[in-house]
């Protein structure tokens, strides 16, 4: 097996490619996007950005998974405090308050809060049936990343403290909002995937966001679980579970 890795290495990346070695798989470090002749289709995996899976995974048979679009927008209130929506940015565009506005699984449109809907990217920028995820604005004390497995907390890592990047352990009460998370709502995710949680300034547990294990840094999570979580979420087509043939992320494009 080979774990396909794009032009420019994160530190999370390094860190994988050094644990997947150690496992025996071997690493392709693409100089591109284009994928070279030897890469054999149906025995790769990926860990990279959602611009380089969209340009090799169809060629390789790989089959990335992602969260639902409209997950954390379905959740309910007890686990996001606070009002969250999935709509076309043709609609955000009528916001007359600051929220919160991202793109649900890439970084087409700047996770950031808009003072209202005249910032954001213009129809002649953004197509107007775009999907975005528009929020509350909530305010986070500390941020963990759950990297979960078959529907269990398999390796994490605190990542954020006041809006600013600090890298540290999970928290027993991350493990348990993460469990409770699961237990309630589990069943919309695919096997392999990374949750954001965090506290809130009024010290409740919130869900952060989905994001994509093949596309996401391991901070202080266990490089070993969490390149788990990475090969499952981003592998063979051909070994793809059938619970997961839902959450199949549209490449090619």
């Amino acid at each position: 097996m080979t774990l396909v890795l794009p032009p420019r290495l994160t530190a999370s990346a390094r860190l994988l490619r050094e644990t997947a070695r150690r496992r025996g798989l071997r690493i392709a470090h693409l100089p591109g996007f284009d994928v070279p002749e030897g890469l054999r289709p149906g025995a790769c995996h990926l860990h990279a950005g959602p611009s380089f899976a969209d340009a090799v995974a169809s060629t390789l048979d790989i089959a990335p998974l992602e969260a639902p679009a409209d997950w954390t927008a379905r959740l309910p209130r007890e686990f996001t405090r606070r009002d969250i929506r999935a709509v076309p940015i043709g609609e955000a565009y009528g916001l007359r308050r600051p929220a919160f506005v991202k793109s649900p699984n890439d970084k087409s449109i700047a996770a950031l809060v808009y003072a209202d809907g005249s910032r954001l990217p213009g129809p002649d920028a953004v197509d107007p049936g775009t999907l975005v995820l528009v929020s509350d604005v909530i305010l986070f004390r500390t941020e963990y990343r759950l990297f979960l497995l078959d529907g269990r907390v398999h390796t994490g890592s605190r990542y954020a403290e006041d809006g600013r990047l600090r890298p540290g352990p999970l928290s027993a009460g991350a493990l348990t909002f993460g469990a409770e998370l699961l237990s309630a709502a589990g069943a919309g995710l695919p096997s392999a995937i990374v949750v954001d949680v965090g506290v809130t300034d009024t010290g409740a547990w919130a869900v952060v966001e989905a994001n994509a294990a093949w596309a996401s840094g391991c901070y202080h999570s266990d490089p070993g679980r969490a390149l788990d979580v990475v090969l499952r979420g981003a592998g063979p087509a051909a070994e793809l579970g059938e619970r997961d043939r839902a959450f199949v992320r549209v490449t090619g494009r």
